[in-house]
């Protein structure tokens, strides 16, 4: 069966705390990671929390990118959702890892939208 989407679940562990920290660098980076795997952006949304912390949510044309920090436990969450297949999760999940310096990465993958007759 095929599926219309593809839904990515990251975790990144080990993160450099102050790089978690700054909502410029974290959006920019984000958008960077986006860029490189194929995604255009049609808008960003950050908000950095007090006293830390970085949400943010990239809407693409192939659907979403969000990012949630916790500098307090170097540890960061992104979901990758997409609906185009050209999308290319892999590169994004590197791009995020080396901007991060995470120390190790997860990720788990769904199909998303599958039903029988599509």
């Amino acid at each position: 069966m095929n599926a219309l989407c593809r839904h990515t679940l990251l975790e990144y562990h080990g993160c450099d705390p102050e790089q978690l920290k700054r909502p410029h660098e974290v959006r920019a980076w984000m958008r960077a990671a986006v860029r490189a795997g194929g995604g255009t952006i049609v808008k960003a949304v950050f908000h950095a929390f007090n006293p830390y912390g970085v949400s943010g949510v990239l809407v693409i044309t192939e659907s979403h990118v969000t990012i949630h920090t916790w500098p307090e436990h170097g540890y960061a969450a992104v979901d990758i959702f997409s609906c185009n297949p050209k999308l290319d999760h892999g590169l994004i999940r590197r791009r995020i890892k080396e901007m991060l310096g995470a120390k190790r990465v997860t990720a788990r993958s769904f199909r998303r939208g599958v039903a029988p007759g599509l």
